[in-house]
């Protein structure tokens, strides 16, 4: 049996002296477009597949990007054929982080790219905004979830939680909330999508 989607972050993690524990940003340069691209379309060939890379929660960015996170995988998306798993709470930990505008990061993704979309719960600290997993989805991000329901229509969404974990009701309440909203909202047509 075959999974359903194959994923994976746009990150980095290793280096030849061992694995961090950290998903850490990746430089968003053309350099690094095209060892991705490359890297993306032979992974693609081995599986038979196309895969989905998915936004990353970040504590730095660096000075010589040539890209905004979501503008890099758009662009890795047109090279390769790839999908766009979208984190919105990742979204909103950036936009706090670095003053990075949520929306602005969606309208870089043209509708039909987006193949699976997250939710989780973050934590306020005086230093950064924690991309935690560990508590209910707070209210801008089931705004940012709207906007994302109607610009990407009716996509695949999973609620990530995993510290701190509550009773199962409050799971199950979190989980209808998303089937909520996606009853609720009304994708619009690309022609009504305006960049801003």
């Amino acid at each position: 049996m075959k999974p359903a989607v194959v994923s994976e972050h746009l990150c980095w993690g290793a280096t030849s002296a061992g694995h961090l524990n950290d998903l850490l940003p990746m430089p968003l340069t053309d350099a690094a477009l095209d060892q991705l691209s490359a890297r993306v379309s032979e992974v693609q060939e081995v599986i038979g597949r196309p895969i989905l890379l998915e936004n990353v929660s970040t504590y730095v960015r660096f000075l010589d990007d040539d890209y905004g996170e979501t503008a890099f995988l758009a662009e890795l998306v047109r090279r390769t054929g790839c999908g766009v798993l979208l984190d919105v709470n990742n979204l909103y930990v950036n936009q706090c982080n670095h003053g990075e505008d949520a929306i602005a990061a969606m309208d870089e993704l043209p509708p039909g790219m987006v193949g699976e979309i997250h939710l989780a719960g973050h934590r306020v600290t005086d230093v950064a905004v924690i991309d935690d997993h560990g508590s209910r989805v707070a209210p801008a991000v089931w705004t940012l979830y709207e906007y994302a329901l109607r610009r990407f229509g009716e996509v695949p969404t999973m609620i990530e939680w995993d510290t701190a974990m509550p009773p199962l009701s409050v799971l199950l309440d979190e989980a209808q909330l998303a089937r909520d909203l996606q009853a609720s909202v009304r994708p619009v047509t690309e022609q009504q999508v305006t960049p801003r």
